[in-house]
């Protein structure tokens, strides 16, 4: 059942269906503000946990987000001095935490065909059918959830160039976006299992390893995913780049029936909590997904076949996961290392002295781990 959020304006009992992708509860505390409202009086209710209904000018609650966030980002970081890259990303997560609970605090109303009933308001209707699917009732969402709707609205319509598989790929709200091309370059260059003309792709998101596979010329390739977004963005992706005699996307939890000569994962990097969907490309709880691959791996490769675990070592700079764990990972599900291939990330936090994980990602290498059975069945 779609969760509801109440408020009183006007002397009125107000009612609608609440929005919001990383499942926060309606809130309870609402106050209704304008153009009238200063920062410094919108910056007192959100430091107090009230939430603010905008009912003024669209650009101006624009404003008013980009005053607060500069607010927030000048408070200190809470708790003591890190000792450790642990206790480090520990305080960055709580830090991004309250952020964004604070930030989520200034709300704009949407009507059931998605218009936003704001003075100057942009046009937000096909960025949110995209999201949220057909228009169904009134609804409110946080301004900060509704401008990254509109964003990821923009990066679907214009794509993101690759070259590996001669085209781009449009990511879907929710979907992470194939912005790092170290990843996708190690996929594109690896050297392929002799014979190779069926390849699973596990975890296929966006659909951007699968289509690679396919350029290469695999014969067929099977991408495996269960959340829907994906789904439904690896199949647009697919069927954009010509591919769909090659590529079959497949609903299904890790790995499809039977065996191949090659299996491919690229699991989300470090073994933390997500706090929102999109996070689930990155965060990964316990290391469960990748758990769950080297775990199954084995048996659903080819006598001679290789498995192609793509991940970042920036688990191991940040202390949360170290390089014995995951060779104690491959030991445990009868895999053997038949070579590593390494490639340095160009992305731009990578290089930002400001970020306060940079020397775990000035450090941070990501690598293509050529996997094989210990002892491959026949």
């Amino acid at each position: 059942m779609n969760p509801r959020i109440e408020w009183l304006e006007a002397g009125q009992q107000h009612s609608a269906r609440w929005r919001s992708e990383a499942a926060i509860a309606p809130h309870g505390k609402i106050v209704i503000g304008d153009d009238r409202l200063g920062a410094d009086a919108a910056w007192r209710l959100i430091s107090d946990g009230t939430a603010i209904l905008w009912r003024g000018d669209w650009q101006n609650a624009r404003k008013l987000l980009l005053s607060l966030t500069m607010r927030i980002d000048r408070l200190p970081r809470a708790g003591k001095r890190p000792s450790s890259a642990a206790e480090s990303f520990a305080q960055h997560r709580q830090t991004q935490g309250r952020r964004a609970a604070m930030l989520g605090l200034l709300l704009v109303p949407l009507k059931a065909d998605y218009t936003l009933p704001l003075r100057r308001a942009q046009d937000v209707q096909q960025a949110c059918v995209e999201a949220y699917g057909p228009a169904d009732d009134d609804s409110v969402v946080s301004l900060r959830e509704m401008l990254a709707v509109v964003s990821a609205h923009e990066w679907r319509k214009k794509g993101v160039p690759v070259p590996a598989v001669e085209g781009r790929i449009y990511p879907h709200y929710g979907v992470f976006s194939p912005v790092r091309g170290e990843y996708v370059d190690l996929v594109a260059k690896a050297p392929l299992p002799e014979a190779c003309e069926l390849a699973f792709d596990i975890g296929t998101g966006s659909g951007i390893l699968a289509a690679v596979l396919a350029r290469r010329g695999i014969k067929r390739v099977v991408a495996t995913d269960q959340a829907p977004r994906a789904l439904e963005c690896a199949q647009k992706n697919i069927e954009n780049l010509g591919l769909t005699v090659t590529v079959q996307i497949l609903n299904a939890d890790m790995f499809p029936e039977g065996r191949a000569p090659l299996v491919v994962c690229n699991p989300p990097w470090v073994p933390a909590q997500p706090s929102s969907p999109i996070e689930y490309a990155v965060y990964d709880p316990d290391s469960r997904m990748l758990r769950a691959f080297l775990g199954g791996l084995a048996e659903h490769l080819t006598s001679g076949g290789e498995g192609w675990l793509i991940l970042s070592d920036l688990a191991e700079h940040l202390g949360l996961r170290s390089r014995a764990e995951l060779l104690a990972l491959f030991e445990s599900g009868g895999l053997k290392v038949v070579e590593r291939i390494d490639a340095r990330p160009t992305h731009p936090k990578a290089r930002d002295a400001s970020d306060p994980l940079h020397h775990a990602r000035a450090a941070e290498i990501t690598s293509l781990w050529r996997l094989a059975a210990a002892n491959p069945s026949e």
